[in-house]
C-alpha cells in the first residue's frame, strides 16, 4: 500500500505549480477519498522516507523541517534546484 501512498505523492507534486507543496490529508484523499484518515498514518511514513532520500522536501510554516524530528502541520513538496545541488 505504501507505493499507492508514494504514486499519489508524486502525482500530486507533478499536477502542482513549481514550488507549490500538498497536504498529507490531499495525498490521503487520493489513496482512498472514504477512509482518508486511516491513510494519513501511512502518508506520514512514506513522506518521511522520500524526505530522508532527498526526493520531497517536508514543510512547517513553509519552511524545509528535519523529517526526523518534525511536528504538527505539515505539507511537503519538491527539492528545488538548490537543494538537490546541496545534497549532491
Amino acid at each position: 500500500m505504501s507505493q499507492a501512498v508514494e504514486d499519489a505523492i508524486f502525482d500530486l507534486l507533478d499536477k502542482a505549480a513549481p514550488g507549490k507543496s500538498v497536504s498529507p490529508e490531499d495525498v490521503a484523499k487520493a489513496v482512498d477519498p472514504a477512509g482518508w484518515r486511516r491513510e494519513l498514518g501511512k502518508v506520514r511514513a512514506v513522506a518521511v522516507g522520500l524526505a530522508r532520500a532527498g526526493r520531497i522536501v517536508i514543510l512547517r510554516h513553509n519552511k524545509p523541517a528535519d523529517p526526523d524530528t518534525f511536528k504538527g502541520v505539515w505539507r511537503m513538496r519538491l527539492p528545488t534546484e538548490a537543494e538537490k545541488e546541496h545534497r549532491a
